[in-house]
C-alpha cells in the first residue's frame, strides 16, 4: 500500500501537469473554449435582437415572440443536468464537439421556419443541443486547468460568450436589416460554423479525466448532495436572479428603442450590444476583483453597477440609455464570472453536475427573464422591465447578505468550539 507521502507526491505531480498561464497548451485551450463560449451565446441569442422584425412578420406579440428565445434557454435548462451526466461517461472534449456540432446543424435550419411555431420549436431542439456546452466546458477547465487560474480561465470562456452574444446580434441586426431577419439567422448559423471548427481544431485532450458511470441512483445522490450544500444553493439562486435581469432587459431593450422617441433602425439596435465589449472585460477581471474585495465583495459590486444601469437606462435619452446598459451589462458578466467559478472551486466531487445545476438555474433564469421581462414591457413599458430587474437584484443582495451572516455565525461557533477544546 503507498504511504501518505507517497500519495503526497502523486496528487502534487497530478497538480503540477495541469494547465495554467504560460504552460503547453494553456493557449490552445483558452482560444478552443472562447470560440466554444462564442458560438453558445451567439446561436442561444440568435433572435433577441429581432424580435420586433419576427412580430412584425408574423403578427405576434413581444411576449408571443419572445418565446423564441425562452424556448431555446429553457430547452438548455431541462438538459444541462442530463447531459453532464453523458459528459462524465464519455469525456467533456466528446460531449462539447457533439453538443455543437448538433447545434451549427439545426441553426442553418432555423432561417427557413416557416411559422412563428415551427420557430420556436426549432430553437427548442437547438438549445436542447447547446446543453452538452456550458456544464462540460466549466467540469473541463476545473479539471484541466490549475485552481488558482480557475478563475481567470473561466472568466474567459464567459468572456467568449459575451463576444458571442455581441457579435450575433450585430451580424443579425445589420443582415436583417439588409436582406430581413432570416438572412440575419442564417449568417450567424454561418458564424458558429466556423467557430466549431476552430472549438475542434484546438482543444486539448483531457489528461485529467477519469470515466464514470451513468447509474441514474449515483446521479441522484450526487445532486442531492449538492441542492443539500447551502453555499452551492446560494450561488445557483444568485447566478438565476443575474440572469434574470440580463434576460429581461437585453429581451425587450429592441422593442423600446425601434418605438418613440429612439425609433432606432434594424441594423443599429443591433450595434447596441457593442456593449457587451464592456462585459469581455468586467467577466475576464472577475478574478482580480475576488482577490482585492473577496467573493462577497465582488458580488456586492456587481449587484451595485447592475442596480444603477437599470435606474440611469429609464431616462429618455440615448447616451442615458447607453451608459445604463454598459453598467448593467458590465454587473452582470462580473457576477456570473464570480458565482460560476465559486461552483467549480466549492464542489469537490461530481463537479459536472455542480456546474449543471448552477447552469440550468442560470438559463431558467434566463428563460423567466426574457418571458416576465416582455410581459412587464407590455404592462408598464421600460419602467414595468426596469422594476423587475430591481427586484432580482434585490434578491441578489437578501441571499449574499444572509451568506455573510451565516458565514460569521460558522466563524464564531468555530472558535468556541476551539476554545473549548483548548481550555480541555
Amino acid at each position: 500500500m503507498p504511504s501518505a507521502s507517497t500519495k503526497a507526491a502523486a496528487t502534487s505531480t497530478v497538480a503540477d501537469t495541469r494547465l495554467s498561464p504560460g504552460a503547453p497548451g494553456y493557449r490552445r485551450m483558452s482560444f478552443a473554449l472562447f470560440a466554444a463560449g462564442l458560438a453558445t451565446f451567439a446561436l442561444l441569442y440568435s433572435t433577441q435582437a429581432l424580435l420586433p422584425a419576427i412580430s412584425a412578420e408574423f403578427g405576434a406579440s413581444a411576449s408571443a415572440a419572445s418565446w423564441t428565445v425562452s424556448a431555446a434557454t429553457g430547452a438548455l435548462a431541462l438538459l444541462v443536468l442530463p447531459m453532464s451526466a453523458l459528459s462524465e461517461r464519455f469525456g467533456r472534449r466528446t460531449l462539447m464537439t457533439a453538443s455543437l456540432a448538433v447545434a451549427v446543424v439545426v441553426g442553418l435550419l432555423v432561417p427557413f421556419a416557416p411559422s412563428l411555431e415551427w420557430l420556436v420549436a426549432l430553437r427548442a431542439v437547438q438549445g436542447a443541443a447547446l446543453a452538452g456546452l456550458p456544464a462540460s466546458a466549466m467540469a473541463f477547465l476545473a479539471e484541466e486547468v490549475r485552481p488558482k487560474a480557475l478563475i481567470a480561465a473561466i472568466g474567459l470562456f464567459v468572456a467568449g460568450n459575451s463576444i458571442g452574444g455581441m457579435s450575433g446580434r450585430i451580424v443579425t441586426g445589420w443582415a436583417a436589416q439588409l436582406w430581413g431577419w432570416r438572412a440575419g439567422l442564417l449568417a450567424v448559423g454561418l458564424m458558429a460554423v466556423a467557430c466549431a471548427v476552430v472549438f475542434r481544431l484546438l482543444i486539448p485532450k483531457a489528461r485529467h479525466f477519469t470515466p464514470g458511470s451513468l447509474n441514474p441512483r449515483e446521479l441522484a445522490r450526487t445532486v442531492r448532495t449538492h441542492l443539500s450544500d447551502p453555499l452551492l444553493m446560494r450561488l445557483y439562486a444568485i447566478g438565476a436572479l443575474f440572469m434574470t435581469v440580463f434576460g429581461a432587459v437585453y429581451t425587450v431593450i429592441g422593442y423600446r428603442l425601434v418605438e418613440a422617441p429612439f425609433s432606432l433602425p434594424q441594423g443599429v439596435v443591433g450595434s447596441i450590444f457593442l456593449v457587451y465589449l464592456v462585459g469581455t472585460v468586467s467577466s475576464a477581471a472577475a478574478g482580480k476583483l475576488v482577490a482585492r474585495l473577496g467573493r462577497r465583495g465582488a458580488l456586492y459590486l456587481a449587484v451595485g453597477t447592475t442596480a444603477a444601469g437599470l435606474l440611469l437606462s429609464l431616462a429618455d435619452t440615448l447616451t442615458a440609455v447607453l451608459l445604463g446598459l454598459v453598467l448593467i451589462t458590465a454587473g452582470f458578466f462580473a457576477g456570473h464570472a464570480v458565482a460560476s467559478s465559486s461552483v467549480s472551486r466549492t464542489a469537490k466531487t461530481g463537479r459536472a453536475q455542480a456546474s449543471a445545476l448552477y447552469q440550468s438555474a442560470y438559463y431558467v433564469g434566463s428563460s423567466v427573464g426574457g418571458t416576465l421581462g416582455a410581459i412587464a414591457f407590455h404592462a408598464g413599458g421600460w419602467a414595468g422591465t426596469v422594476l423587475l430587474g430591481l427586484v432580482a437584484v434585490l434578491g441578489v443582495v437578501s441571499i449574499t447578505l444572509y451568506g455573510s451572516h451565516s458565514a460569521r455565525v460558522a466563524a464564531r461557533a468555530e472558535a468556541r468550539r476551539f476554545q473549548v477544546r483548548t481550555a480541555a
